[in-house]
């Protein structure tokens, strides 16, 4: 039997060369462990946790397992996941294996040096920047250190990536002063260091550093190109756009984005009907922000078919691409379809979990919601629930009537997971307690913090109050509307209403004459059809 294995795994090699599929890989890894050679085949496993991770064709999860089955000792392999993980939505996990590799021992090269500060620099949320107590820009900095100390500070990729780092951790100081100590400076060293300037506002440096720039790229204008974007202004980056004499999917994307920030969504969506003329190939990013224009405007159609492209080209869905079909399906109404990508999704971020519990809950499948949110409280360690889950939970309370639920959601929210409350979550619980008739409750819990108080509560409360024939409270609601301000025709038709019902017909004159009093316009109904 010894003498056939050889053979084998010359013929597993060849097989595996190359590979196209995650097929290959898990039959390979059977194959492995059926024969007791799986921890003795360090190349063949490092070759098939490098396609399931880095490939289109891969799966981040599936990598990550087998890669947890191993010894986790081998450097090419380490760097490999470290790699993964700074260019998915978990670069924290990145940091882990980094830390890893530290406290065990395992030889760092530069190349982990340099995929573990992308993966700094990637971890962008608060939730997420905090590795072992540390800040994550106090690890760029211990990182940096090791650099320093085994003189790999001379490599241009690693130096790129501290740029990055510090550039992201907004230590823009600390980020000149290595690009200025760089013997070798490519184009994108000097992309990063403008790009940083850019993201505290510093205009007068960057465009300084634009124009000393020895040569520049499509990357050099898409720097300009996302600074109107990020500014809200869509004509001035519109403007640099129309006058690239070479674009990439970058530009599009930012493009795209752009017209998404600004609320235009059918400027983004029909500048992606010319991106697709063009024969730019869309990236995630584009999808994305096109997913996100299809879920405001209800074109579910151009969303189902982007959805069917990428099943058609076996493309993985997970992340941020996944979460955008998700909300694109529950915002359209089509919870099957927004529920079979996420019981698809093997990694699935807070947002993924949001948007599915939000689409129960706002489409009244309130039991699933909350069903949903316990799931998710299992998922200790790869999840945590943040202030939109919780709006998404208290809008589920709401609408099957469970106060006594949401008033201990609401508690718990709190207690347990320290997120203060905002203005949402007050008025998802006024709008609960609304509805069930539980007007004085609401009223005291909206005066109880005074910092919040906002128009939108009191004119929720006043609208329950028509409901429920409460003139009384009506009328302070009415008050604490002109204090915060200038009342609207609406306010004023609604608290008419309420004493016409009441039959206070004296009280209704004098609202009438004080509009008119005031000069405020009475808004004119109207309807909306969209013609295709």
């Amino acid at each position: 039997m010894n003498r056939t294995i050889p053979h084998i795994l010359s013929d597993l090699r060849r097989h595996l060369q190359p590979l196209s599929s995650i097929k290959q890989v898990e039959a390979a890894q059977a194959f492995l462990t059926k024969t007791g050679l799986f921890f003795t085949q360090t190349p063949i496993l490092a070759k098939l946790i490098a396609f399931a991770s880095l490939s289109p064709l891969g799966c981040l999860s599936h990598a990550q397992s087998l890669f947890q089955e191993t010894a986790m000792d081998d450097p090419f392999t380490c760097s490999t996941m470290i790699r993964a993980y700074a260019n998915s939505d978990l670069p924290i996990k990145g940091i882990h294996v980094y830390n890893h590799m530290i406290v065990t021992g395992v030889g760092c090269d530069h190349f982990t040096y340099n995929f573990a500060l992308k993966a700094c620099a990637r971890v962008m949320k608060k939730d997420d920047a905090k590795v072992f107590g540390l800040g994550i820009d106090v690890k760029g900095g211990e990182i940096h250190g090791r650099v320093l100390k085994l003189g790999f500070d001379s490599d241009l990729y690693v130096q790129n990536s501290l740029l990055f780092v510090y550039a992201q951790a907004g230590s823009v100081g600390l980020a000149r002063q290595v690009f200025d100590e760089m013997p070798e400076r490519s184009v994108s060293s000097w992309n990063i260091m403008i790009s940083a300037y850019d993201q505290i506002r510093d205009f007068e440096s960057a465009d300084w550093l634009l124009q000393l720039m020895p040569q520049k790229n499509v990357v050099s204008w898409n720097t300009l190109l996302g600074r109107h974007v990020r500014l809200g202004n869509v004509e001035a980056a519109k403007m640099v756009f129309e006058e690239m004499v070479e674009r990439d999917a970058v530009s599009w994307n930012s493009m795209i984005a752009g017209y998404v920030q600004v609320r235009d969504y059918g400027g983004a969506l029909e500048l992606f009907r010319e991106m697709q003329v063009a024969e730019v190939e869309a990236t995630e990013v584009t999808l994305i922000s096109v997913l996100g224009a299809c879920a405001e405007t209800g074109e579910l159609e151009i969303g189902r078919k982007i959805h069917e492209s990428l099943k058609g080209k076996q493309h993985k869905i997970e992340g941020y691409l996944g979460t955008a079909l998700v909300d694109m399906y529950s915002k359209c109404g089509k919870l099957s379809s927004a529920w079979e990508v996420f019981s698809g999704m093997k990694m699935r971020p807070v947002g993924c979990w949001n948007a599915m519990i939000m689409g129960f809950a706002v489409h009244g499948h309130c039991e699933e919601a909350l069903e949903l949110f316990a799931d998710m409280e299992m998922q200790v360690g790869e999840v945590e629930p943040n202030r939109i889950t919780f709006v998404g939970v208290l809008i589920a309370c709401s609408h099957k009537g469970l106060v006594e639920e949401g008033r201990r959601y609401f508690s718990y929210m709190i207690q347990k997971y320290k997120i203060v409350p905002d203005t949402k979550h007050y008025g998802c619980m006024v709008d609960l307690l609304s509805r069930w008739g539980l007007l004085d409750e609401a009223y005291q819990m909206i005066r109880a913090v005074p910092s919040l108080s906002s128009s939108l509560l009191w004119r929720t409360l006043l609208g329950a109050c028509k409901v429920h024939g409460n003139v009384e409270l009506a009328e302070q609601c009415f008050e604490q509307l002109a204090k915060l301000e200038p009342l609207k025709d609406a306010d004023y038709v609604l608290l008419s209403n309420i004493y016409a019902e009441a039959e206070k017909w004296h009280d209704v004159e004098r609202l009438r004459n004080e509009m008119v009093c005031k000069g405020v316009p009475k808004s004119l109904g109207f309807s909306h059809v969209e013609m295709k």
